[in-house]
């Protein structure tokens, strides 16, 4: 008898997607708890996310 015969798979390596750990308007750390959530990306609060929008708004002009 012969031995089957073992295909090796290719595994492409994807980036890892990291964890966003920090709000994106005031640097502060992200609780699990307390979690602002708009356009993909995590804030921390209400307040923040519209600063963020606000500051972007600037920027874009």
């Amino acid at each position: 008898m012969s031995a089957p015969e073992v295909k090796e798979t290719k595994t492409e390596d994807k980036p890892k997607v990291e964890k966003q750990t920090n709000c994106l308007a005031c640097n502060k750390l992200i609780k699990k708890l307390k979690k602002y959530y708009r356009d993909g990306k995590f804030y921390c609060s209400k307040k923040c996310w519209r600063t963020f929008k606000a500051k972007s708004k600037t920027e874009a002009k």
